[in-house]
């Protein structure tokens, strides 16, 4: 879509994504003047295409719900796991832990949910433009003042703004400028996956479930996921250096997991495979900094987790409306300085730290059946975790019941020393999250 490009705005926005038209959305609709630029022209593939019922909440300041509820989306209202042996566990069904409309979700085709959110950022006044590259952050001293972009008939043009936010995804602009990124030293994943037509899926409130299933030799797990039009969205992920050293095309070592996981292969027996197979790499990662004077990074360009328990498009919403309030706060008082801008991230990391050690916990053998059965008063409280609610401190009351069961399995977390304590081992992983990056 062909927008007029304006020289001067309040916020400049890079990235249409989920976090950017978030946070573009939520400042113009305090009345600020925004513009957002997005490089690709809309609707373009993605993926993360399983919700988390805590999304409701921004979807709803958003006024995306009533698109939402008229969408062809398929409805999601539970999580259901899947071990290595095959035992389908209990689903955990998110309205029984909280009986409220935000309880029911949705599994989303990301060209199409997307697309949504950024033609709803320009029915709240933000001047999105596709097609149209940022090539750099302008600066002048330390502070941000605007972009340089670089326009489809290849013009470039100077873009100045109070504030600049990057919501450039994965590509992290001001991550690879300054140097923030740390990669994660234990959640060093990998996945491959495709679609299928066909495939088995439950009937009934299970058919939208998201079901992670756990390959029998406990070195990796798939996703299963349902969507519209009869597709499944299949995909496993696994150690870097196991998926992808020595074993073949991604299509090999896709098959060859299929083949060694019947809980799998027996969901896509009769289901024809549609689209050819992709892959991520070393997809873990966080900025040691996330806002400077003038700018602020949001979304997959401040950091990404894990595929597991489909947090991504949450974590990308919520930084986005963090952001957008302390942006839209900062214009007001006329404060637009690090602290102001970057003081919602100690915050965001606590969640993000909360949901990194539910994903630890699971990858060192955590299994959610065994520890209903021995702490059934906490069944609600993992269900929290598993619906988004990670900005409490009330979930952590699991993390003691969670480590007495180490012990008696006689596991240790992996990646750790054996014989460290997992509270410990998780505090000073974390320690390389926290230390400040370079100056601009």
């Amino acid at each position: 879509m062909i927008s007029t490009l304006v020289h001067e705005s309040d916020v400049i926005v890079i990235g249409g994504g989920p976090a950017g038209s978030t946070t573009a959305t939520l400042i113009a609709q305090s009345g600020f003047r925004v513009q957002l630029f997005e490089r690709e022209n809309f609707p373009r593939f993605h993926i993360g295409e399983s919700l988390i019922p805590e999304t409701y909440w921004v979807l709803k300041r958003l006024n995306m719900i009533p698109k939402m509820q008229a969408s062809c989306f398929v409805k999601k209202f539970s999580v259901q796991f899947v071990n290595a042996n095959g035992k389908v566990s209990a689903p955990f069904y998110f309205w029984d832990n909280k009986p409220h409309e935000c309880s029911q979700t949705w599994q989303v085709v990301r060209s199409e949910f997307d697309q949504m959110m950024l033609e709803n950022a320009r029915e709240h006044g933000v001047i999105a433009h596709e097609g149209v590259r940022v090539l750099d952050v302008l600066f002048e001293g330390s502070r941000a003042v605007g972009v340089k972009v670089k326009t489809a008939d290849g013009s470039v043009h100077e873009v100045r703004a109070t504030v600049v936010v990057d919501a450039s995804g994965q590509s992290g602009l001001l991550q690879n400028k300054f140097k923030l990124r740390v990669w994660d030293p234990i959640l060093n994943k990998g996945a491959i996956w495709t679609y299928f037509e066909g495939a088995y899926r439950d009937t009934g409130k299970d058919e939208g479930a998201t079901v992670v299933i756990q390959t029998p030799n406990k070195l990796g797990w798939f996703w299963n996921i349902p969507l519209h039009n009869d597709r499944l969205s299949l995909g496993v992920v696994a150690p870097f250096d196991y998926l992808f050293k020595g074993r073949g095309t991604h299509e090999e070592v896709f098959m060859e997991e299929v083949e060694n996981c019947p809980a799998v292969k027996e969901r896509i027996a009769s289901a024809k495979r549609v689209t050819g197979y992709f892959a991520t790499k070393d997809y873990s990662y966080r900025a040691t900094r996330w806002a400077g004077d003038g700018w602020v990074t949001v979304g997959d360009a401040f950091g990404f987790l894990d595929p597991l328990y489909s947090s991504g498009v949450l974590l990308a919403l919520k930084s986005g409306e963090m952001a957008a309030d302390a942006i839209v706060e900062g214009l007001k008082i006329g404060n637009t300085s690090e602290s102001q801008l970057g003081s919602w991230g100690e915050l965001l990391n606590q969640g993000i730290d909360r949901m990194r050690r539910l994903v630890c916990e699971y990858y060192d053998g955590f299994n959610f059946g065994n520890f209903v059965k021995h702490y059934p008063e906490h069944r609600g409280t993992v269900t929290d975790l598993l619906i988004g609610d990670l900005f409490t401190d009330k979930v952590d009351a699991v993390w003691e019941p969670m480590e007495s069961l180490y012990e008696e399995n006689k596991s240790t977390p992996i990646g750790w020393d054996k014989g460290t304590p997992v509270e410990l081992a998780v505090d000073k992983v974390n320690e390389l999250f926290v230390p400040e990056g370079p100056k601009p």
